[in-house]
Protein backbone atom coordinates (compact mmCIF):
# COMPACT_ATOMS: atom_id res chain seq x y z
CA UNK A 1 0.00 0.00 0.00
CA UNK A 2 1.33 3.43 -0.68
CA UNK A 3 0.57 6.53 1.16
CA UNK A 4 0.47 10.05 -0.08
CA UNK A 5 0.72 13.04 1.68
CA UNK A 6 0.18 16.46 0.83
CA UNK A 7 0.11 19.68 2.82
CA UNK A 8 -1.48 22.89 2.89
CA UNK A 9 -1.78 26.37 4.71
CA UNK A 10 -5.30 28.95 4.99
CA UNK A 11 -5.24 31.54 6.77
CA UNK A 12 -7.31 30.82 9.76
CA UNK A 13 -10.50 32.77 9.10
CA UNK A 14 -11.21 30.52 6.09
CA UNK A 15 -10.74 27.20 7.62
CA UNK A 16 -13.67 25.82 8.16
CA UNK A 17 -15.13 26.78 4.32
CA UNK A 18 -11.53 25.26 3.22
CA UNK A 19 -12.29 21.96 5.55
CA UNK A 20 -15.66 22.13 3.40
CA UNK A 21 -14.04 22.38 0.05
CA UNK A 22 -12.13 19.42 0.61
CA UNK A 23 -15.07 17.87 1.06
CA UNK A 24 -16.57 18.44 -2.06
CA UNK A 25 -13.58 18.25 -4.16
CA UNK A 26 -10.30 16.02 -3.40
CA UNK A 27 -12.32 14.01 -0.56
CA UNK A 28 -15.21 13.26 -3.13
CA UNK A 29 -12.48 13.07 -6.37
CA UNK A 30 -10.33 10.38 -3.94
CA UNK A 31 -12.99 8.05 -2.96
CA UNK A 32 -14.34 7.98 -6.59
CA UNK A 33 -10.97 6.85 -8.00
CA UNK A 34 -10.49 3.03 -8.28
CA UNK A 35 -7.70 1.89 -5.84
CA UNK A 36 -8.50 4.51 -3.21
CA UNK A 37 -7.88 2.75 0.35
CA UNK A 38 -9.04 5.74 2.68
CA UNK A 39 -7.76 8.73 3.91
CA UNK A 40 -6.64 10.83 7.15
CA UNK A 41 -7.46 14.52 7.38
CA UNK A 42 -5.29 16.27 9.75
CA UNK A 43 -5.74 19.91 10.63
CA UNK A 44 -3.42 22.23 13.52
CA UNK A 45 -4.02 25.93 14.03
CA UNK A 46 -1.45 28.34 14.57
CA UNK A 47 -2.13 32.02 15.28
CA UNK A 48 -3.73 33.01 12.04
CA UNK A 49 -2.82 30.59 10.34
CA UNK A 50 -4.25 27.07 9.65
CA UNK A 51 -2.46 23.75 8.44
CA UNK A 52 -4.37 21.06 7.09
CA UNK A 53 -2.19 17.51 6.09
CA UNK A 54 -4.14 14.21 4.11
CA UNK A 55 -2.85 11.63 3.56
CA UNK A 56 -4.38 9.08 1.56
CA UNK A 57 -3.78 5.73 1.16
CA UNK A 58 -3.66 3.55 -2.04
CA UNK A 59 -3.57 -0.03 -3.44
CA UNK A 60 -0.47 0.90 -5.79
CA UNK A 61 1.55 3.36 -8.14
CA UNK A 62 -1.22 2.63 -10.53
CA UNK A 63 -3.58 3.76 -8.20
CA UNK A 64 -1.95 6.77 -7.40
CA UNK A 65 -1.56 7.98 -10.78
CA UNK A 66 -5.12 7.27 -11.86
CA UNK A 67 -5.57 10.29 -9.37
CA UNK A 68 -2.28 12.35 -9.95
CA UNK A 69 -1.49 12.07 -13.12
CA UNK A 70 1.43 10.79 -14.69
CA UNK A 71 3.78 12.65 -12.42
CA UNK A 72 2.41 10.86 -8.69
CA UNK A 73 5.05 13.58 -6.99
CA UNK A 74 3.65 16.66 -8.07
CA UNK A 75 0.85 17.86 -5.78
CA UNK A 76 -3.34 18.37 -7.49
CA UNK A 77 -4.75 21.42 -7.00
CA UNK A 78 -8.66 22.57 -8.24
CA UNK A 79 -9.08 26.29 -9.66
CA UNK A 80 -10.99 27.29 -6.41
CA UNK A 81 -7.83 26.81 -3.96
CA UNK A 82 -6.51 29.95 -5.35
CA UNK A 83 -9.39 31.33 -3.07
CA UNK A 84 -8.26 29.88 0.16
CA UNK A 85 -4.64 28.78 0.09
CA UNK A 86 -1.73 30.91 0.93
CA UNK A 87 0.76 29.21 -1.46
CA UNK A 88 0.48 25.81 -3.47
CA UNK A 89 3.08 23.42 -2.89
CA UNK A 90 4.42 21.77 -5.62
CA UNK A 91 5.20 18.51 -4.58
CA UNK A 92 3.52 16.04 -2.05
CA UNK A 93 5.17 12.93 -0.74
CA UNK A 94 5.00 9.37 -0.92
CA UNK A 95 5.88 6.35 1.60
CA UNK A 96 5.35 2.91 1.67
CA UNK A 97 3.10 1.28 4.16
CA UNK A 98 4.56 -1.10 6.09
CA UNK A 99 2.03 -1.21 8.97
CA UNK A 100 -1.44 0.07 9.69
CA UNK A 101 -3.33 -0.03 12.80
CA UNK A 102 -5.87 2.33 13.88
CA UNK A 103 -7.48 2.54 17.45
CA UNK A 104 -10.77 0.92 18.49
CA UNK A 105 -13.49 2.93 17.42
CA UNK A 106 -11.56 5.51 14.72
CA UNK A 107 -12.58 4.43 11.34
Amino acid sequence: MIARTWHGRVPATKAEAYRAFLDRSGLSEYRATPGFRGILVFRRIEADVTHYVLTTFWDSWDAVRRFAGEDPARAKYYPEDDDFLLEKEPTVTHHEVLLAELPDGLE
